[in-house]
């Protein structure tokens, strides 16, 4: 299990930078759009503190981060419009409670089926990704 220093969301480190950019803030979260937009909008919300799993946090802190969870979904969906958003909480390799927020779009990647971490591997150009942080920025900060 790795520790904070090593964990890429406590350390912020160069890799992290190069897979997602902050947004911002929120109750018990920090929000991320991550650079890989097969699914346009995606997102990752990392929690605030190094916990590994959902179940570790107290009920009042659970509720917070579903919260937090809720209000980028809405956003989310009034930004692009999908036909659903699907969550994934995964920590396998990655020790640190997160939820990727991932719109889908019928008959587009991953339609009927469970999301892909890179599917097709869809980056965005940086006028691009930055219209992007900024359409997001405005509903949270």
């Amino acid at each position: 299990m790795k520790n904070e220093e090593e964990c890429l969301y406590c350390s912020r480190n160069k890799k992290q930078k190069d897979l997602m950019i902050e947004i911002a803030d929120l109750g018990v979260s920090t929000l991320f759009l991550f650079k890989e937009q097969s699914y346009r909008g995606r997102c990752v919300l990392a929690y605030k503190d190094h916990v590994n799993s959902f179940y570790e946090l107290s009920e009042e802190n659970r509720n917070l981060f579903m919260n937090d969870v809720s209000k980028v979904a809405n956003v989310l969906n009034a930004l692009y419009h999908p036909d659903k958003i699907n969550f994934g909480f995964f920590s396998d390799k990655l020790p640190h409670l997160h939820v990727h927020i991932v719109p889908k779009y019928i008959d587009k990647t991953s339609w009927g089926m469970p999301f892909l971490m890179n599917p097709n591997k869809v980056y965005m150009s940086e006028k691009g990704l930055n219209e992007k942080v900024d359409n997001l920025k405005g509903y949270f900060l």
